[in-house]
């Protein structure tokens, strides 16, 4: 125990010594010059040495340790924040109840994310036969997160965002509130509601921003319920994007659940989704395209294993039933409706940790009606069915600063001019700034 940590706490205690004459500890003696703040200490119930009599000042003490005694200070009344901010945790663990002092003094906090991207697409027919290639996009993407402490079990997140297209001069960049939603728990269940983003199978369903609530209960096996409605503005054409006949489509309503274990290095997953009205109402031309709407209910199942804390292999299942005013589509249509992922990651950059680096591999061969808004940053071609792999690297240059570099060659399961199913090669390069 440190001298000044000693006298700090009998002072903050305000009792007197002579109120105490008696020697507790046999190893602290009258001449001591910690005598009389660790005899009032000691006299107040804060601290209670060793069982044999010993207060044991050379030893190092473990932050349990010192919990249990910031916390018998508390309760004799000591003015002890800084210490039981630091020690909340520990605190906590035995039972009591700490203000969180450092939430309460920074009650909201700012941070932010700036990107800048650049991806290179060659999407052409097959042997370049037909279509448009050579094709890039520049830009840059600032995002502005707001976090706030409700209370003790509750927390409320914003973000803003601002998308600049470099390769357009006419001022036409945009700033939306993309995020505002609240997390907490009720009772042994931890809720998440608002406007956030959402993550089924994945990503390998969908990954974008929706209006909905998630509850989740369990600890090492999970059981998720979610609800709500998938985002607008999703890009669909019978063909992939950039081929003409594209147009946006509303994501339509969703439901479903998930259960998931989580056995040491292996984790397994199993859940459905289903969309309703999907694209109801999408309009073309002034021709509305979608009067009805498409129902999709995907299944999934899927394992990861972690084999040394460095390699991590993936790979998932799923299988979709597109419908269209009760008619199968995929049947009418003759398309594939299952599917399947693998991955493989070596380590991983960490933005808290220069020169930090990882590399990662991913297979994709998923039909129709198996995703909405994938994950990945290939060409999926909007839902149509697509195959093919990714291949990347990411590095932390330094801290807060990482860089992502990757190639995607992938084609359309269904597409086709004369006789070749529609390609798509890219490279997509990025540099991320947090704040």
């Amino acid at each position: 125990m440190k001298k000044s940590l000693v006298l700090a706490m009998a002072m903050a205690l305000g009792v007197t010594a002579s109120a105490y004459a008696a020697n507790p500890f046999s190893d602290v003696p009258a001449g001591h010059w910690a005598y009389d703040s660790i005899n009032k200490l000691a006299a107040a119930g804060v601290i209670e040495g060793y069982g044999d009599t010993t207060f044991g000042g050379d030893k190092l003490m473990t932050r349990y340790e010192m919990a249990q005694i910031v916390a018998k200070a508390m309760a004799k009344g000591a003015n002890v924040d800084k210490l039981a901010a630091e020690f909340a945790d520990e605190l906590d663990n035995l039972g009591v109840r700490v203000a969180n002092l450092e939430k309460k003094a920074d009650n909201v906090k700012v941070t932010g994310e700036l990107r800048y991207k650049y991806m290179s697409k060659d999407n052409g027919f097959g042997e370049k036969l037909a279509g448009p290639d050579s094709n890039h996009e520049n830009d840059l993407r600032s995002r502005i997160w707001v976090t706030g402490q409700i209370n003790d079990d509750w927390s409320y997140t914003g973000m803003l965002e601002n998308s600049q297209d470099l390769k357009d001069n006419a001022g036409n960049e945009d700033t939306s509130f993309q995020r505002a939603y609240v997390e907490g728990k009720l009772g042994g269940l931890a809720v998440t509601a608002g406007r956030y983003n959402a993550f089924f199978a994945n990503g390998n369903i969908y990954d974008a921003r929706v209006d909905g609530v998630e509850v989740s209960y369990g600890d090492k096996v999970k059981v998720t319920g979610f609800a709500g409605k998938a985002a607008d503005g999703l890009a669909f054409s019978d063909l992939g994007a950039g081929y003409g006949n594209e147009f946006d489509f509303e994501g339509g309503n969703y439901a479903g659940a998930e259960l998931s274990a989580n056995l040491n290095k292996l984790n397994v997953a199993g859940g459905y989704v289903n969309f309703k009205d999907i694209a109801k109402g999408s309009v073309l031309n002034d021709t509305t395209v979608v009067p009805e709407g498409i129902d999709d209910a995907i299944w999934y199942v899927g394992a990861d294993y972690n084999f040394d804390g460095n390699v991590a292999l993936s790979a998932m299942y799923l299988k979709g039933d597109a419908s269209y005013n009760d008619v199968d589509v995929d049947k009418v249509l003759n398309y594939d409706n299952d599917g399947w992922t693998v991955g493989l990651t070596y380590k991983g950059a960490e933005a808290s940790e220069a020169g930090s680096w990882g590399l990662f591999a991913n297979y994709y061969d998923q039909g129709f009606g198996t995703y909405l808004a994938h994950t990945t940053d290939a060409n999926t071609f909007a839902g149509t069915g697509f195959k093919g792999y990714g291949v990347g690297a990411n590095y932390t240059f330094a801290k807060n600063i990482v860089g992502t570099v990757a190639y995607y060659d992938t084609e359309s399961k269904v597409a086709k001019d004369f006789g070749k199913k529609i390609a798509d090669q890219r490279v997509w390069a990025d540099l991320t700034f947090t704040f």
